[in-house]
């Protein structure tokens, strides 16, 4: 079974007949280890840290349809190398396309992202409601901000109507999390423990998105939500609004009230905060085996993965464009 690895400052990468072979590199330059790994064994790497390879081994990664997603010293992400595309489709890249410039078409989509988005934000906030936690104020304000979304006119309306949302469901963290305070939003850089976290984990649920994007026949610079733009996944940020509350935000709420992350995980800098290597680590294993776990599929009737929803998610969009089924966005059911 092929699996995601996660590297931290791998230094050099090569291949080695059929492996990669990773040599980390230390301040001095000289070299550790060496760790192979079969590339048959590889779906995806995500290399924080610098990465020294050369054209030889993209190309075979390339033919390995391996991805590489890289992230920079302050965890932003700044880019991805992806195989040659091989679920290429005509059919799907002119409906996708005219869904996109045509309002009419374009709208319910990206109503439906913001509608599947708040549901599963509110049912967080029921499940810490249920335990002894006050989030009822947070709840009726974004049910209220929800019967917006219909009357919105255009896209610019509906991300305004999604960042009321999104800073009300924010309000509630400081309830939910325990010897943490996250304050208001602020990134690049945060400035707290849970502003990192949120920062590190959303980029990750993001990554995730455009994974399964690629993995369709859907283009990922064609989205319906956010704005398309250059040197950007566009429809990756539109899948990555319905699945944060459900995968970033709620893994968050469990690593730091399980002070599996504590505070020693995170360098503070100025104003700045970041997650340590040993919080990347925790965070990432954490993540990892979230991705892994399985749940029953109430329409299908079989146990999915979590990553295996996001790839239903981008089929269940395909059909809503080529006019087969219309798109529901997920919602949580338990």
């Amino acid at each position: 079974m092929k699996k995601t690895y996660y590297l931290f400052n791998p230094g050099r990468m090569s291949r080695k007949d059929n492996t990669l072979k990773f040599t980390p590199v230390d301040e001095d330059g000289n070299d550790g280890q060496p760790k192979y790994i079969p590339v048959e064994g590889v779906s995806d790497l995500y290399c924080f840290g610098a990465l020294d390879a050369n054209s030889a081994l993209y190309n075979f990664l390339g033919k390995e349809q391996i991805a590489v997603h890289f992230f920079d010293y302050h965890e932003h992400y700044t880019g991805s190398f992806m195989p040659k595309e091989y679920l290429l489709s005509g059919k799907v890249l002119i409906a996708q396309t005219d869904a996109y410039s045509k309002p009419k078409k374009r709208m319910p989509i990206a109503q439906k992202f913001i509608e599947g988005a708040a549901f599963n934000m509110v049912k967080n906030l029921r499940y810490y409601n249920n335990r002894d936690k006050d989030t009822s104020a947070q709840i009726e304000r974004i049910e209220m901000l929800v019967t917006q979304i219909p009357k919105a006119t255009d896209t610019e309306m509906l991300m305004g109507i999604e960042g009321n949302i999104r800073m009300t469901y924010y309000e509630a963290f400081d309830l939910i999390i325990n010897d943490f305070e996250m304050g208001n939003r602020t990134k690049q850089p945060p400035n707290n423990e849970v502003n990192a976290m949120v920062s590190f984990v959303n980029m990750m649920c993001y990554t995730l998105c455009l994974d399964m994007i690629y993995h369709t026949q859907l283009n990922p610079t064609i989205s319906f939500l956010h704005q398309p733009g250059f040197r950007r996944y566009s429809l990756a940020l539109d899948l990555a609004e319905v699945f944060k509350p459900i995968l970033a935000d709620r893994l968050i709420f469990a690593v730091l009230n399980k002070k599996i992350v504590q505070k020693s995980d995170f360098d503070h800098n100025l104003n700045s905060c970041l997650l340590k290597d040993s919080g990347r680590k925790k965070v990432v294993k954490a993540w990892d085996e979230k991705l892994n776990e399985t749940i029953k599929h109430r329409l299908l009737g079989r146990s999915v993965s979590y990553k295996h929803l996001v790839k239903l998610e981008c089929y269940k969009l395909v059909k809503h464009i080529l006019n087969m089924e219309e798109y529901k966005p997920f919602k949580a059911w338990w």
